[in-house]
């Protein structure tokens, strides 16, 4: 609709200059106008322009000066909800009125009352969204979702640009509350692993947007630092040198596996954790990997590069060791080099058109092969470190209860060694843990606390636990746990590894907790010692009625562990004892599992 003298309070020349202006704003720059007039004209003759301020927006917008804001997350590490947690309490700083919740806590059928809604979600696995944001995702692109127009709304989404459906959970929430009619408080942002410095300045822009109706409330610069706070001094961003303690490989002679069990000190840090949290190590890149790049792209090892925005320097040796990651290729990266080089071929590979051959491509190749299949020789090492990711943390289940070990911290890591492409491959961390760290070295950690897997608060909750191989880390904490509170629920424990002679790990701490009665039952499948494969799941089959029955009587059941198999199998294997032993369709006993996550019954740590 196009504005006139005649429909509005303005003379010509005013309406010939907004209609020029009009068309060339978005949606959410129109709203940011519309909070602005509404401030600035306060009062009895604000009142009058204010009246005409719909005009200037695409959809009805909620009231500009409204202070209520819900903040809805879906994590399933902890990461986005920490985000949510430390952002919620900025807005509250600045006066604004927030509700914070879980996307599975949140009942959908409100959401039509929502003004300012504010979505951080995280995308897990190959683009599906965590455990507990699946109800709501599912909700709001179903026919029930109501349609929203006095909604605004902003999208902060985390993701991992090495997957191929980057931050497809946020993309797709972002999408579909425009569909409905609401209206963008500011862009959604989209933030690879290292999500410090975009997602504040997704904050700010929110912020910015949200003060516009309140111009006296300044944007407080500690808005920018609101992701990586905490109670103790260190984080994600800030990691603590943590001195090893023990570092043994849990494998028995004659397996083909390493798995290496790591003790690390805590003392000094006054980092805490729970039983379910991560705990993140900063590894570093294999030197012989480090040094065979340089090699092959001509560079003096000795070359300083700068690191960082601080223009921090270091040798391109250290740097490739301790600061970048070049094991993972990711799309940005390869489009970033081809404007490094002329080399056509790889121009070719990133041009559109050719999504599949780059996909096929980046899997399980490093940098090292691209600079090698490419002839990159010759670029520059300054140029060269500008395009590459940080160094990303690495992940694991803590496998220790802080009140067992006091000021400690343990976790249990299987060694990556494969060939590939007639070079060796290792596992960054892995590796670094399994041949290059010993009994006093230092690793640089942090806590990664994770509220969705956390156990029951009542002692006297009956738990399933199911971990396979190294999934079976976090149940070692539960256990040590309920046995220093004296917790009396029942405990139960699905494991399964190879071959028990040799791949039975944490065997001899299980068999004394059985005995003492801290762990009530375990059941074991070691899949290479039968000739048919053995898998927890069977074993799950096997025991079917007692298995529905703990649930009957109130049982949460968690599962840690591979998540493109052993999870799905698991998932599939409940819902197959749900419906057979409580006389359920299939979709009785999928809803059935549905209510057991919304209640926190049914919780996983899956990778």
């Amino acid at each position: 609709m196009e504005l006139q003298v005649t429909n509005s309070p303005f003379n010509q020349e005013q309406v010939e200059l907004l209609n020029r202006l009009l068309p060339t704003l978005n949606d959410g720059q129109r709203i940011w106008l519309s909070g602005y007039f509404t401030a600035l004209n306060a009062g009895a003759a604000g009142a009058a322009v204010a009246g005409a301020v719909p005009a200037l927006s695409a959809a009805p917008a909620a009231p500009a000066g409204s202070k209520e804001i819900t903040v809805l997350f879906g994590s399933q590490s902890g990461k986005a909800q920490g985000v949510a947690k430390k952002f919620a309490k900025k807005l509250e700083e600045q006066g604004f009125q927030i509700t914070l919740s879980s996307m599975s806590d949140f009942k959908p059928n409100g959401l039509k009352k929502v003004q300012n809604l504010l979505v951080i979600v995280s995308t897990h696995g190959e683009g599906v969204p965590p455990d507990n944001a699946i109800s709501f995702h599912e909700f709001l692109h179903s026919k029930r979702a109501p349609q929203l127009d006095g909604m605004r709304y902003s999208v902060l989404a985390l993701g991992d640009t090495s997957y191929e459906f980057f931050c497809q959970t946020g993309k797709d929430f972002d999408k579909r509350l425009g569909e409905l009619g609401a209206a963008q408080i500011a862009p959604r942002v989209d933030c690879d692993v290292d999500f410090d410095e975009p997602a504040a300045e997704w904050m700010s822009s929110v912020l910015n947007a949200l003060n516009a109706a309140s111009p006296a409330a300044a944007v407080s610069g500690a808005a920018v630092s609101a992701v990586s706070g905490g109670d103790s001094e260190f984080s994600r961003t800030n990691p603590f040198q943590a001195e090893v303690l023990e570092n043994l490989n849990l494998n028995g002679r004659g397996s083909d596996r390493e798995t290496r069990h790591v003790e690390i000190s805590l003392e000094g840090s006054n980092l805490q954790y729970e039983p379910g949290d991560c705990l993140g190590i900063y590894p570093e890149n294999h030197p012989r990997l480090v040094d065979e790049l340089i090699e092959a792209l001509g560079w003096n090892a000795d070359e300083q590069v700068t690191i960082n925005k601080n223009g921090d320097k270091r040798s391109v040796r250290d740097a490739l060791i301790n600061n970048y990651e070049i094991t993972v290729l990711t799309k940005p990266l390869l489009e970033q080099v081809a404007k490094l080089t002329s080399n056509a071929e790889l121009q070719a590979l990133v041009a559109p058109g050719s999504e599949q051959e780059l996909k096929a491509y980046i899997g399980g190749r490093d940098l090292l092969d691209l600079v090698e299949d490419f002839s990159l020789k010759g670029i520059a090492a300054s140029d060269l470190t500008a395009v590459l990711r940080k160094m990303p943390a690495r992940l694991y289940s803590i496998a220790s209860s802080s009140k067992a070990y006091p000021e400690e911290v343990h976790v249990t890591v299987r060694t990556v060694r494969y060939e590939a492409r007639g070079r060796e491959r290792y596992g960054v961390c892995s590796v670094q843990l399994a041949e290059r760290v010993a009994a006093g070295d230092k690793l640089p950690v942090y806590i990664q606390n994770n509220p969705n897997f956390k156990m029951p608060e009542n002692p006297d909750t009956p738990i399933i636990m199911i971990g396979p191989g190294t999934g079976v880390a976090p149940f070692r904490a539960f256990l040590g746990e309920r046995e220093e509170t004296g917790a009396e629920g029942k405990t139960w424990l699905f494991y399964g590894d190879q071959h028990f002679s040799t791949d039975f790990l944490y065997q001899i701490e299980w068999q004394r907790w059985l005995k003492d009665g801290v762990l009530t039952r375990m059941d074991v499948a070691f899949s290479r010692d039968t000739d048919q494969k053995v898998y927890v799941q069977h074993r799950m089959l096997e025991k079917s009625k007692d298995l529905y029955q703990w649930l009957q009587e109130g049982a949460s059941v968690y599962v840690c562990g591979d998540e493109k198999r052993m999870a799905h199998d698991v998932h599939q294997t409940l819902a197959t004892i749900i419906e057979q032993e409580g006389g359920f369709s299939s979709e009785e006993a999928a809803e059935y599992l549905s209510r057991m996550q919304q209640q926190k019954r049914y919780q996983r740590d899956v990778y």
